[in-house]
């Protein structure tokens, strides 16, 4: 039977997260995208071949998710939404563990922790995303012709990153967000 365990992060945890995150990019931001995108998915894929709790591999999916957006050519994301994507997968391409990856059933959390903050921290991109891929595959789905199907994903696009760039507005002037790239 599963049981529910739920627990607060302080200021000083939120900040230990924040420092680690900071560390780890310092080292992983010198590498090329290209580099980042395939130790994250070593990260993804190493953490995936141990027996993980589903809390963690809930978390391993969204990072799936941050690695889809920034190679998804329809998508195009660029400017200062794909650098903090980038920047959030450089984390998981050099993660400083808290806790190490080889006690069973723990050993992630550190890391589910981080995605956890990352995803909340990317949550209008993540949105704007997946509302963009179900627009799409709807409009394959419906047999739109390919020209009239590159013209529709471009202006679906366009109104996605107005969306994303108006979430993000509003959050920061509504304050007291904790963000993990401030």
């Amino acid at each position: 039977m599963p049981i529910k365990i739920t627990f607060e992060l302080s200021d000083g945890d939120l900040e230990y997260f924040r420092d680690a995150f900071r560390k780890a990019q310092d080292t992983a931001l010198k590498k090329d995208e290209a580099t980042i995108l395939h130790e994250a998915r070593r990260q993804a894929r190493e953490m995936r071949s141990r027996a993980v709790p589903e809390f963690v591999e809930s978390r391993i999916r969204c990072l799936d998710s941050l690695t889809r957006m920034l190679e998804d050519a329809d998508w195009g994301l660029s400017g200062p939404h794909r650098e903090r994507v980038l920047q959030a997968l450089a984390y998981f391409a050099d993660p400083a563990d808290l806790i190490p990856d080889q006690i069973p059933g723990l050993g992630y959390l550190d890391d589910a922790i981080m995605v956890e903050l990352v995803v909340q921290d990317l949550r209008p991109e993540i949105d704007a995303y997946q509302a963009f891929c179900r627009f799409r595959d709807e409009q394959v789905a419906s047999d739109t012709p390919p020209d009239a199907l590159k013209k529709k994903l471009e202006a679906r696009r366009r109104a996605m990153y107005a969306r994303m760039e108006k979430r993000r507005d509003q959050r920061s002037r509504r304050g007291g967000f904790f963000s993990i790239f401030r």
